[in-house]
């Protein structure tokens, strides 16, 4: 089959479109054909390697994959090819304290399809039966793939993790990401105020049509003085910073006393700078959170096939011009998804 992989870590340039081997299904799995697959920015840092991690070569990433089931393996049931599905991107390997108390994403087995697994930016995927879902049959294949990684971790951070509830003030920083744009949504779901900060005018339109309340040009004006100004100096209860080294002092700062910061991201890098102060005497609580549990899942593909959240998608890209869609993602003018279609 054909894929977008890399035989060793490294930029963009390691990178080739070719041929790989055909996933063969172990028991109790399922081979998927990809029809579309989400690009995230998981995907680059994956690429890019990190001390620790080892990955079987080659490599390709893909966690957002929405499909036909190809191949049935050893013991599956309830399956049969050609039926259109979704895959829930996290794996869990085992039972262990965390997936027994319903927190499996904090668990070390704990796996990320296209991060610890060959993904889906390929033509083939062979996932766990398990983490099938029906596709919702209102989208086609690009609408359904977009959400998937994205607002699984959108929902545990702001739900489970932030805690947010009705009434609530929620700042989201960065309005183009696929998490940025699912948080916007849920948000607004879950009855709070949102307060986007964007890039320019042009995301700042997407954001508002996304259903934020305020939305901030970052270009034309200094956004933390604009949030306490929206806010009448209170700042806000919760504030999704996924941008890291460049924003995350500028989010401290906009939080409300006994804030919440969340953070599942760092695409302007991970090595930040803070001033601990802001943290004890405003009681600010800084919030990790990544992915979430197959229930919650069920629970977003459910809202998505009920019409409540809007798959966001930029552009859908033929899987063999994927490595200028990569380069598109790291260039960053997108809003919402790239996806790669084989």
């Amino acid at each position: 089959m054909k894929a977008v992989y890399f035989e060793g870590h490294g930029e963009i340039e390691v990178l080739r479109y070719g041929e790989v081997p055909d996933p063969e299904p172990r028991a109790g799995q399922v081979v998927v054909r990809v029809r579309a697959c989400g690009l995230n920015f998981l995907d680059i840092w994956v690429r890019r390697g990190w001390p620790g991690l080892k990955l079987p070569m080659p490599h390709w990433c893909g966690a957002d994959v929405a499909g036909e089931v190809a191949a049935l393996g050893a013991g599956v049931t309830g399956w049969s090819p050609g039926q259109r599905v979704v895959v829930d991107p996290g794996i869990n390997l085992k039972q262990d304290e965390f997936t027994r108390r319903g927190e499996p994403s904090v668990s070390p087995a704990y796996h990320i399809l296209g991060e610890h697994v060959r993904g889906g930016a390929a033509e083939l995927v062979a996932v766990p039966a398990e983490n099938l879902v029906p596709m919702p049959p209102a989208l086609d294949f690009p609408a359904a793939a977009a959400p998937l990684l994205v607002g699984l971790t959108a929902w545990r951070m702001l739900i489970h993790r932030a805690g947010l509830r009705a009434g609530e003030t929620v700042l989201v920083v960065g309005a183009g990401g696929g998490v940025n744009s699912m948080a916007v949504q849920l948000a607004k779901l879950a009855g709070a105020r949102v307060i986007t900060v964007a890039a320019n005018a042009e995301k700042a339109a997407r954001a508002a049509a996304l259903g934020a309340d305020h939305v901030i040009d970052r270009s034309r004006s200094d956004w933390v003085k604009e949030v306490l100004r929206l806010t009448e100096k209170r700042g806000a209860d919760v504030v999704v910073d996924n941008v890291g080294r460049a924003t995350l002092m500028s989010s401290m700062q906009a939080a409300a006393r006994g804030g919440r910061i969340v953070i599942v991201g760092n695409t302007s890098g991970p090595q930040a700078e803070i001033d601990i102060r802001f943290i004890f005497a405003k009681q600010i609580s800084l919030i990790g959170s990544t992915m979430g549990s197959h229930q919650d899942f069920l629970t977003l593909v459910g809202l998505i096939a009920a019409g409540r959240l809007t798959p966001v998608v930029d552009r859908v890209v033929p899987l063999s011009d994927g490595i200028e869609a990569y380069r598109a993602m790291e260039a960053g003018g997108h809003f919402g998804k790239i996806i790669l279609q084989p």
